[in-house]
């Protein structure tokens, strides 16, 4: 009985990228997964997505000179210690008081063979991809000061249930039956672009395609322009709000993969303003530095009108289960927080409230890190504790990547969208 339930659940987590341990707040997502239930002529490559932390195979034939040598590290100067100053100290009560979920989640997470095991196939390509997609990045904050005019050629599949009032038949030997190709040309900069198919889209910038899962749409623009997403009716705004800073970082290697911001800027994001007149959840994320965790607490949230409901922690970890680092480096932890608060509505309606659970404090997600600044896919876990419609309206504020039924703003939402990230399937 229990090994049919076990499969049962590796079945589901196969199925959907989510696996919830028994008895635990834990949770292990595999993000390629959740991403690929949305995508039906591409896919998300497993082995590019989790590059960083999956060992390179190499064959006991290989060549030699083929393996570039690790540059030697320079050996760092030991610091004297010196006593902890007080935002530090309450840093280190903050780890405490997370420290003992953490371990117990991870420690679910080392006892489920069934996961372990399937975590060493998480960078196997699907059965039915063919090869990489052709593609390479751009910088879209350049590009948006010297060439905001700049056009995207939106190709859409639409189906019978897809209507278009102006369909424009475009190789219709090469579509399924029931199908047709039309283009669009649209202003790629301080403009909505939407795929609003039930099919993939690709949006051609330059030389560049990109892969746009179906129900979705991005508005490409700097922080000036946010307030074009204001809905004109509170009605039409937003139920579910994910926020993603690009908080200061001292590290010069991530300043040179994005751009950040002082934390003053983000006090100027309208989440009032689009909040659904139902109410929103807002979910922020943000590392450990206790200087934003106190800036969160004592401006930012206060500043955009929402309350506090819980914490949740992303736990790291490798493809062998271990974590990417000692959980107790002071300065580099394993972990991030997304801090959960609920932004109020305009509508004082007692009866919504038994509409959604109140979020639980203190969840713990477990995955195995993407590309830098990428956020594990945790839509699924929280959408049943979102006030309001069903299913939400949904938006995602300095995005790096397009969700399906999202809208995502920021000044490079499409760059994780680049056909280099994808396969092909073979089945179209």
């Amino acid at each position: 009985m229990e090994g049919e339930h076990k499969s049962q659940k590796l079945s589901l987590f196969y199925e959907s990228g989510v696996y919830s341990f028994d008895d635990s707040n834990a949770v292990f997502v595999d993000s390629v997964r959740v991403l690929n239930r949305f995508y039906h002529r591409f896919s998300v490559s497993p082995s590019l997505y989790y590059s960083r932390f999956f060992k390179t195979q190499t064959t006991p034939n290989a060549v030699s000179s083929t393996v570039t040598p690790s540059p030697r590290k320079r050996k760092r100067k030991r610091r004297e210690s010196r006593p902890l100053n007080e935002r530090e100290l309450i840093a280190l009560q903050r780890h405490q008081e997370a420290r003992p979920l953490l371990l117990a989640a991870h420690e679910c997470l080392l006892k489920s063979t069934e996961v372990l095991n399937a975590l060493k196939t998480l960078k196997s390509e699907p059965s039915c991809s063919t090869k990489e997609c052709d593609g390479g990045q751009r910088s879209f904050v350049d590009l948006g000061h010297v060439a905001p005019q700049l056009e995207v050629t939106l190709s859409l599949r639409l189906s019978d249930n897809d209507a278009d009032p102006h369909p424009l038949p475009k190789d219709l030997d090469d579509l399924p039956s029931g199908q047709c190709c039309v283009e669009k040309v649209l202003r790629a900069f301080n403009n909505l672009v939407a795929n609003d198919t039930q099919d993939d889209a690709v949006a051609k910038i330059l030389s560049n395609s990109y892969i746009m899962p179906r129900e979705s749409c991005f508005y490409m623009s700097d922080l000036g322009q946010i307030r074009n997403l204001i809905p004109a009716h509170a009605d039409s705004g937003f139920n579910l709000i994910m926020v993603d800073p690009p908080w200061e970082n001292a590290s010069a290697h991530q300043k040179s993969r994005y751009q950040t911001l002082p934390n003053r800027y983000f006090l100027s994001l309208p989440i009032k303003q689009l909040t659904h007149t139902e109410g929103a959840l807002v979910a922020l994320w943000v590392t450990n530095r206790e200087k934003l965790r106190c800036f969160i607490e004592a401006e930012l949230f206060p500043t955009w009108g929402v309350s506090y409901a819980a914490t949740f922690y992303w736990l790291k970890v490798k493809e062998n289960g271990s974590l990417i680092c000692d959980l107790d480096l002071f300065h580099h932890r394993p972990y991030e927080c997304l801090i959960l608060g609920y932004s109020p509505g305009k509508v004082n309606n007692t009866d919504n409230l038994s509409e959604f659970k109140p979020v639980k404090n203190d969840r713990v997600i477990m995955s195995i890190p993407g590309d830098y600044s990428r956020k594990p896919q945790i839509a699924d876990l929280l959408l049943e504790h979102v006030p309001g419609l069903k299913p939400p309206r949904c938006i995602e504020l300095f995005a790096r990547e397009i969700l399906a039924g999202w809208v995502s703003w920021g000044n490079e939402p499409l760059y994780f969208q680049d056909s280099k990230h994808f396969v092909k399937k073979m089945i179209q």
